[in-house]
């Protein structure tokens, strides 16, 4: 929507009105399929004003679509407020990153170097 936004908008393409209640997941088309150069992905984000508003976010956020998918671009939805929400067609869904892939090449080790934080998990920053 402006020049300095990293994601493209996606929109919904459901034939009409679409109700996503209270805890339920959706699929929303979105009428875009896309062929992306290899080592490349675009990932599907949830929208801010969506999320904060209506409770309404990407269930797995974020998706992930591949360089050799050649789909149309679904959005998995999640209702997570507590009233249902409408979508209607050529509503703002998602947002959609293009990011490159980085590839690692995986190494079993006997054990890992030493670091102040160690295996401090969850919060163990502060």
């Amino acid at each position: 929507m402006t020049e300095g936004s990293a994601g493209m908008d996606l929109a919904s393409a459901a034939d009409g009105p679409v109700v996503i209640a209270p805890d339920q997941r959706l699929g929303i088309p979105t009428g875009w399929a896309i062929e992306l150069p290899p080592g490349y992905e675009a990932q599907i984000r949830p929208r801010s004003g969506l999320a904060s508003r209506h409770g309404v976010t990407v269930v797995n956020a974020p998706g992930t679509i591949d360089s050799d998918y050649r789909g149309e671009i679904v959005v998995l939805l999640v209702n997570l407020g507590k009233e249902p929400h409408t979508l209607m067609p050529g509503d703002r869904v998602a947002q959609m990153v293009i990011a490159p892939v980085s590839r690692a090449t995986i190494e079993e080790v006997a054990e890992l170097s030493e670091t102040v934080r160690g295996a401090g998990g969850f919060g163990h920053t502060g």
